[in-house]
């Protein structure tokens, strides 16, 4: 987000800090608020003349404030109800920034217990793993991704999957994914969900391919060097891909550091080409 959507989104931020999670009991809660607000995400995404019609700045705020809350009322906390009206009150740029701001109340507020270091580091790995764990089986990709296919069998297959197993977040967000991923594919809603996550915690991810296993002290002096470059904390996803060969490539955001062999090798290849 740029210009007004990105002052808004600040100050959205800030009143759910200072409004609504500096107030939450259990952890439950915000994992409750959050399934709540991705409820409304649904709603607005579903209903594309009122998502225009409340992203419109000429519109009045006290109207779409009321609008929402009468919509809202009966089926979300009036918690929800809140943090809804205050993303729908602030001024976008358009309303795919409108949505994109609803949706990072939602997966904030459903992390928002957990405030460790370690925790955050447990729930990105969980939302890596089972990424990984979809792109290395086709059979079940395509059970959590076809067409057609209704969204409570999704649902009931993610649960059957991961329930008990995972942190309650976890599960949340896998299954937002799963279910409403919002014109993305299923790795692109889970990695977005994961740089949420890292961006709340004021780190960065890196996507770190390697021929073989890194040993704990390897991803230790890796992440300390990565964050001397980014002036950041890192959090390393780790993946083992054999066909690489050797050494290490490296991706944060959009930047990919190749440092493998076999970049090497197809760097090689395309010179002499050309």
């Amino acid at each position: 987000m740029r210009g007004i959507s990105r002052t808004s989104l600040t100050e959205v931020t800030r009143r759910l800090d200072e409004n609504v999670l500096a107030s939450a009991g259990t952890a439950n809660s915000g994992v409750s608020l959050g399934s709540e607000l991705f409820e409304v995400v649904a709603l607005l995404g579903g209903e594309h003349s009122l998502r225009r019609w409340i992203a419109d700045q000429a519109n009045p705020t006290e109207a779409k404030s009321q609008l929402l809350g009468e919509l809202l009322e009966t089926r979300v906390s009036p918690s929800a109800v809140l943090v809804a009206s205050d993303v729908v009150s602030a001024k976008w740029a358009s309303a795919r920034d409108l949505m994109d701001a609803m949706e990072r109340m939602a997966v904030y507020t459903t992390v928002a217990q957990l405030q460790s270091s370690a925790a955050l580091d447990e729930l990105e790995d969980e939302l890596f793993r089972f990424q990984r764990i979809v792109a290395a089986q086709p059979e079940l990709r395509d059970a959590l991704t076809r067409e057609g296919a209704a969204p409570e069998l999704r649902l009931s297959l993610v649960e059957s999957l991961l329930s008990g197993k995972v942190n309650p977040a976890t599960l949340v967000l896998v299954s937002e994914a799963v279910t409403r991923p919002r014109g993305r594919t299923l790795e692109q809603a889970l990695d977005n969900f994961g740089q949420i996550v890292a961006e709340r915690a004021k780190r960065y991810v890196a996507v770190v391919r390697s021929a073989v296993a890194l040993s704990e002290n390897q991803q230790s002096r890796l992440g300390a060097a990565l964050s001397r470059v980014y002036g950041r904390d890192i959090h390393l996803n780790i993946e083992v891909a054999p066909e690489i060969v050797g050494g290490l490539s490296i991706q944060v955001g959009d930047e990919v550091i190749d440092g493998t062999i076999a970049g090497r090798i197809a760097e090689a290849q395309r010179r002499l080409a050309g």
